[in-house]
């Protein structure tokens, strides 16, 4: 017995997958494959963070880059490097943080996100993303201290 008609069946379910994703999701999951080549052949992600805010439009440009001056001032042991397209931060190769551009995924707000290797934990209940849209000296405070908290 042939197998043509089981890898047709696999051919249709993989292109069902492929259009469960946006064009925007795709295009991340591509970033995600150049990040990981990158980092085996040891990209510098100070230099591919700061390409990659360049690369924002306004006002996502300016979040940027004040989020990522404040989270190296507030932890300057975080690696920056690329998760998914968008600038983030990690410790011993474990990612803390990322931002999250509006114009990445077309939303209303940026984004700042924690992944579960923070340790923001309060309770049975705990924000793992902010909204940002603008950034004032008493935010970015608070940035500072949720950054700290995270690598505790």
């Amino acid at each position: 017995m042939k197998d043509t008609p089981k890898s047709a069946k696999r051919t249709t379910a993989t292109k069902k997958s492929a259009e469960a994703f946006t064009d925007e999701e795709r295009a991340a999951i591509k970033e995600r494959v150049r990040e990981t080549k990158a980092a085996a052949n040891k990209v510098d992600g100070e230099s591919a963070v700061l390409e990659k805010i360049a690369e924002m439009r306004e006002p996502d440009r300016a979040l940027g880059k004040r989020l990522h001056a404040v989270i190296k001032a507030s932890v300057p042991s975080l690696s920056p490097t690329l998760w998914y397209g968008m600038p983030a931060y990690a410790k011993d190769g474990k990612m803390i943080c990322f931002f999250q551009p509006a114009q990445k995924f077309k939303t209303r707000y940026a984004t700042l996100g924690f992944s579960d290797k923070a340790h923001l934990d309060e309770g049975a209940m705990w924000p793992n993303a902010f909204a940002v849209t603008t950034l004032t000296a008493a935010d970015e405070a608070r940035v500072g201290a949720l950054v700290k908290k995270a690598v505790s």
